[in-house]
């Protein structure tokens, strides 16, 4: 399956397999860490959510998971609390329970002052977002979200005036693009290295990220993605 670039250039899609072995060969063969690409992924949320919004100020909620997906976007509420927007987040579980990645994340944010709110405020932080950031499954999804994670996405949909979902919009399954439960309904999606097979018909705008990896990477894949950024770090996709 193919994207293009507003450009014409040809994207190749991936599917969540594919972007798994991806991430395998970045870290272990290519030496790559998660925290450097997350880095990228999270700089290029905020500059996202900094073109939504046309401005350089504004009030933004992050709905964060346990992952990878949910380091990125707790990522991205740093680079906002930096630049002096006002920031909450919200994550699916309590935070002595976050790992890795994405504990190190929220660790940077305490240290900062930023604390996650209490669930009992999402509603509240949902309706007051001039944007609303979707981090909470990715491309990892195992089945119908459940519990807290099903709940911030039915919260969300009801009350988010605005959503960016961070690489797949939670929820929807990465190769497929079916949704077997609750799944975010975003205004743009901003995938990550390239797009997946299941983002054809995702409704919104649809931009691929650079997140550092080289071509070569994409190469032991058989894949051969041309010269999709140039002098950008980000670009809006179409199907094919």
């Amino acid at each position: 399956m193919m994207f293009q670039t507003e450009d014409g250039l040809a994207v190749p899609a991936v599917t969540a397999e594919q972007m798994r072995e991806v991430d395998r060969i970045a870290v272990d063969e290519f030496g790559l860490g998660i925290l450097q690409m997350m880095e990228n992924a999270g700089r290029n949320l905020a500059r996202n959510v900094q073109d939504m919004l046309a401005g350089d100020r504004g009030d933004v909620t992050i709905l964060a998971g346990c992952g990878g997906n949910g380091g990125g976007g707790l990522c991205c509420a740093r680079h906002l609390h930096n630049r002096r927007f006002n920031v909450w987040i919200v994550l699916n579980r309590d935070a002595a329970r976050l790992k890795g990645a994405a504990r190190n994340q929220l660790q940077i944010l305490q240290a900062a002052g930023v604390e996650p709110v209490s669930p009992a405020r999402t509603e509240e932080v949902l309706r007051r977002a001039q944007i609303v950031v979707d981090a909470i499954i990715g491309y990892s999804l195992r089945g119908a979200p459940r519990g807290r994670a099903e709940q911030l996405i039915d919260l969300c949909n009801q009350h988010a005036t605005r959503v960016l979902s961070l690489d797949v919009p939670s929820g929807l399954d990465a190769t497929t693009g079916e949704a077997p439960g609750s799944v975010i309904r975003p205004d743009r999606t901003l995938t990550l290295a390239l797009p997946k097979t299941g983002l054809q018909r995702v409704p919104g705008e649809l931009v691929v990220a650079d997140i550092g990896i080289p071509p070569e990477v994409f190469h032991r894949l058989g894949l051969r993605p041309g010269p999709i950024f140039k002098e950008r770090y980000w670009v809006h996709l179409k199907g094919a």
